[in-house]
């Protein structure tokens, strides 16, 4: 399956990811509700097309929305940001965008939506999730900052 779609842009992915959750919760009643337990339902999703689908050029816009989906949960949820990746980047997980976490590592959601489908429940968005550091709200993002807590021994 080609797995680069050039339409992608880091700036319309957070637009793009919460007008497929609300369509298809409205059409199939799925709690598409931006929760790391609505990754679960991706999987399942996933799992379906995947036993399903004949030809997977047929299921790749939905996979890219899902992968979508799964990247905003990241953003929502582990303080992540959409970004455009490189062309080193881009290559290596094979899709123009992705996301980034505070400590500045790449998260690649829409890759991994693909990969469940080709390769089955050993990938899986939920453990994408598991994996992925999350930050409290109230920790700043970067060190050395005036309200940055301090460390003490005990």
């Amino acid at each position: 399956m080609d797995r680069v779609s050039r339409t992608l842009r880091a700036a319309d992915m957070s637009r793009y990811a919460s007008a497929f959750a609300s369509r298809t919760t409205a059409r199939t009643r799925l709690p598409l509700d931006f929760s790391a337990a609505s990754l679960r339902i991706v999987d399942r999703v996933v799992d379906g097309l995947r036993q399903g689908a004949g030809d997977p050029a047929d299921v790749a816009p939905i996979l890219q929305e899902l992968g979508a989906y799964v990247g905003e949960v990241l953003v929502r949820k582990a303080r992540a940001r959409w970004v455009d990746f490189d062309g080193a980047t881009s290559e290596m997980f094979r899709q123009p965008v992705g996301v980034r976490t505070p400590d500045e590592r790449a998260w690649n959601p829409l890759g991994k939506v693909i990969n469940r489908f080709e390769l089955g429940p050993a990938e899986s968005a939920y453990e994408l999730f598991l994996l992925v550091p999350r930050r409290p709200k109230d920790l700043p993002l970067s060190p050395g900052t005036a309200d940055s807590p301090r460390l003490t021994a005990a």
